[in-house]
């Protein structure tokens, strides 16, 4: 969700060779990304009502949008927007968990979602930063029902969320580290070819760096805003072994 729908297209088409076409009009003004004529990602205008953050937000899948945001209620979460009907494309709600994370939810209809992953231009990995996993990660499995693969360490809070299992998500607790100025949120993380490059290309275009490019254990990463100041990460990463 953004404010300048234009120039945020603009952004994105020449960082990550985007195209777009309308969505659903009950979302207002709003287009789909494609990547080589595959959908990636939807990009939305703010409505001037809504006071949700400029942010790229994950939508988990459900199989009864209403239901699941009555769970929501139910868990300690909040509901901000919906449940709404998108058109053909499916059913929607878009929450916050206890500790004011931003998430969607999404009933697939007509629209499954993301169409392609893994390659330079798209969505690869969503992780949730927040304080602490353990209560923030009882608020996921009850709600979505996903199991939980801690890493044993006692300096390192980490889980992934998986899913039959497979790996979907995964939750950071950062502690006294996490950002005050953006508090617990979720991070999406899009495949580069190269990531100095594609930090370079975001500050050409009026971004800027939150974190610089450095290498870590599933390859080479930067933090990176939009000109709106929508935080995402660059990946490039290690070839699966």
């Amino acid at each position: 969700m953004a404010h300048g729908l234009t120039a945020t297209q603009e952004f994105y088409g020449a960082l990550f060779g985007w195209e777009f076409r309308p969505g659903p009009e009950q979302l207002g003004p709003y287009v789909r990304a494609l990547l080589d004529g595959h959908e990636v990602a939807g990009i939305g205008q703010l409505p001037p009502d809504r006071h949700l953050p400029i942010a790229w937000t994950p939508y988990l899948a459900s199989d009864d949008v209403d239901a699941t945001a009555e769970a929501v209620r139910h868990c300690g979460g909040t509901v901000g927007v919906g449940p709404i009907d998108a058109g053909e494309a499916g059913r929607m709600a878009i929450a916050s968990d206890p500790a004011g994370a931003v998430f969607g939810i999404w009933q697939a209809a007509g629209h499954r979602g993301q169409a392609v992953a893994g390659s330079p231009g798209t969505p690869v990995w969503n992780e949730l930063l927040t304080r602490e996993t353990a209560s923030v990660a009882t608020f996921y499995r009850t709600v979505f029902g996903f199991a939980e693969d801690p890493v044993v360490s006692a300096d390192f809070d980490y889980l992934t969320l998986r899913v039959a299992g497979r790996p979907v998500a995964s939750v950071h607790g950062a502690g006294q580290a996490l950002p005050r100025d953006r508090g617990p949120h979720w991070m999406t993380y899009f495949e580069v070819a190269d990531v100095d490059e594609a930090v370079d290309r975001v500050v050409e275009l009026g971004g800027h760096v939150v974190k610089p490019a450095r290498d870590g254990t599933h390859g080479r990463t930067a933090t990176v805003a939009d000109p709106e100041g929508a935080v995402f990460t660059v990946v490039r990463s290690h070839p699966a072994e």
